[in-house]
């Protein structure tokens, strides 16, 4: 699971430059998990990720507070989640992750990056069925056996969990998110984690090679510049840079 969850993050890694709406984005997320759960981060552990997540991708603080000001009050934008799945070029398996105020045009937008790189936008769980929604977190630290033991000691259905180059890695059911977390904080006290997400993770790759690959982050660049694009999943493979 772990080598495949590092491929999506080294192909997603070349298209980060294109997220220049990033602030944006991050302040839609922000309002809409807050809305859901809360604006204190301590009682809303989804928030308090999000934010520490934003932080690290230097999202300004003023960014962050206008958020949360709206996600307390009873005006603002009425957003909410959407999701779109299909093909990508070299037919890799593509989710599309949204939140919007207009579903209508969010999803004309999303189509129209689908069809003008020769893509098909598909239906409700034609790809999602072989990615796992995986909540992933990650942190420095060598004992994969303290890390196991805590979860399990919290009930936590684990899926997977690695020890690489002095990092834990535990990926678990994304239903499992704020148990995992909380388990982690409660035996470790505070931890700075690398990764702290909620992803769709592929269960197979699929190479993209030839003219696809250009076309490919075409398409990747196209998405990414929707504002309405929260994120994008995908099971392709590109070919290791000279």
């Amino acid at each position: 699971m772990g080598r495949a969850f590092q491929n999506r993050k080294e192909s997603m890694a070349k298209t980060a430059a294109a997220k220049t709406k990033v602030y944006s984005k991050y302040g839609r997320e922000i309002y809409v998990v807050a809305k859901q759960g809360g604006t204190d981060p301590a009682g809303n552990l989804s928030l308090r990720g999000l934010i520490e997540r934003a932080k690290k991708d230097q999202v300004p603080s003023h960014v962050i507070e206008k958020a949360l000001d709206k996600a307390s009050g009873t005006g603002g934008e009425d957003f909410s989640p959407a999701r779109y799945e299909g093909f990508g070029p070299g037919n890799c398996m593509v989710i599309v992750d949204c939140l919007t105020d207009n579903p209508n045009r969010t999803f004309g937008d999303v189509r129209a990056c689908f069809t003008k790189t020769k893509c098909k936008i598909g239906t409700p769980g034609s790809v999602s069925h072989m990615f796992d929604h995986c909540a992933i977190l990650a942190y420095h630290g060598d004992d994969e056996e303290a890390a196991l033991e805590a979860l399990m000691e919290a009930d936590v259905d684990v899926s997977d969990i690695e020890n690489e180059d002095d990092q834990i890695t535990v990926f678990a059911p994304h239903t499992e998110y704020a148990k995992a977390k909380q388990a982690l904080l409660d035996v470790f006290g505070e931890l700075d984690f690398e990764v702290d997400e909620i992803q769709f993770v592929p269960q197979t790759t699929t190479p993209i090679e030839g003219d696809d690959v250009a076309l490919f982050e075409k398409f990747l660049d196209m998405l990414n510049d929707l504002d309405d694009v929260q994120n994008v999943f995908h099971n392709a493979e590109l070919p290791a840079e000279a």
